[in-house]
């Protein structure tokens, strides 16, 4: 009897013991962060995180690992990274953050048709770091698209449009390295040879900036390599205005003296394609541009539904415009 006695006062202090040190909320009421470096022990985490407050005990932590490892459930190797906590927890959450890797990090979405300017000033609100710094790595780092674009000045064009999670303490290159990988992995999956990359995103991203119906995109870029085959300037708004951004004078309209800078980029006092991409283009401006359709357009303007209106000579061009004028008046 009295074995059974001290048997269950032993069962009731080890269940005390485990609900205070394993099951009872322990850690920070604000924000905290915890860095854990690659290849720290399992006791080596478990004293950091007692350190900084985020459990009891480091003992029990270890215990908690030794159960897991005895059961055989779920990951068992804790991930290395950056953990945020801001509020109490059982040790078992805290656990099990650090085995799923539910590590700390800031997102930014980047949109197909994004520019440098665009895309920097979503790295700034995503709070990693000022735009400008962004920016300027993004012009000093062209040896990242030595590969497609020997002559670049800049990495527009190759930030492929995705979402993106950082860790808080990403550096412009860092971020910058992800996004150029990712445009790689993506020209691979695609097929894009190598000497054909920079002609084709050039071309995507005027596509891109033109039109945002899918549909119409190998229809316009079908017009821009006929007028390019005609030597007939490629007149396209959003390269003009790209020239704009980078001399820092874009205002939100077209002026008469943008359309007549000397910039390479002004696509209607300069032959050809201009000299880079002007935005960072999606999958389906890039495949309009690699597969353009068979047409003999040499025109297009936006119908008043948003749509778009191609034409194959200038008096029907006219036509479209002012059907589009007429439809557009209040």
């Amino acid at each position: 009897m009295r074995l059974i006695k001290f048997l269950l006062f032993v069962i009731v202090i080890v269940a005390a013991a485990v609900g205070y040190f394993v099951m009872l909320p322990y850690g920070p009421s604000a924000e905290s962060f915890g860095e854990i470096a690659p290849g720290t022990s399992s006791a080596g985490i478990g004293q950091q995180l007692e350190t900084a407050g985020i459990i009891r005990s480091r003992y029990a932590f270890e215990v908690l690992r030794v159960w897991h490892e005895l059961r055989k459930t779920g990951p068992q190797t804790l991930k290395a990274g950056e953990y945020r906590f801001d509020h109490a927890a059982p040790l078992t959450e805290v656990y099990d953050r650090i085995a799923r890797g539910d590590v700390y990090t800031k997102t930014v979405v980047i949109p197909e048709g994004y520019n440098l300017f665009e895309v920097a000033a979503a790295v700034e609100a995503a709070g990693l770091g000022p735009k400008e710094a962004f920016l300027d790595a993004a012009m000093q780092h062209t040896e990242l698209i030595a590969l497609w674009s020997p002559g670049a000045t800049s990495l527009e064009g190759y930030l492929f449009p995705d979402t993106y999670k950082f860790n808080r303490h990403a550096t412009p290159l860092q971020m910058l390295l992800a996004m150029v990988k990712r445009f790689g992995v993506q020209m691979q999956r695609m097929g894009v040879p190598q000497a054909r990359v920079s002609r084709t995103i050039t071309m995507a991203s005027l596509v891109e900036k033109e039109v945002h119906i899918d549909a119409e995109r190998p229809e316009v870029a079908s017009v821009f390599e006929n007028r390019l085959a005609a030597g007939m300037p490629l007149q396209t708004d959003p390269a003009v205005v790209y020239a704009s951004l980078l001399r820092g004078t874009w205002t939100g309209v077209i002026h008469q003296s943008e359309l007549h800078s000397d910039s390479a980029y002004n696509t209607y006092g300069h032959p050809g394609l201009p000299p880079g991409p002007i935005c960072n283009p999606g999958v389906a401006a890039i495949r309009a541009a690699l597969h353009p359709a068979s047409t003999d357009y040499l025109y297009f303007v936006a119908d008043a539904k948003g749509a778009t209106r191609f034409a194959a000579t200038l008096a029907e061009h006219n036509a479209n415009v002012a059907a589009y004028r007429a439809g557009a008046k209040p």
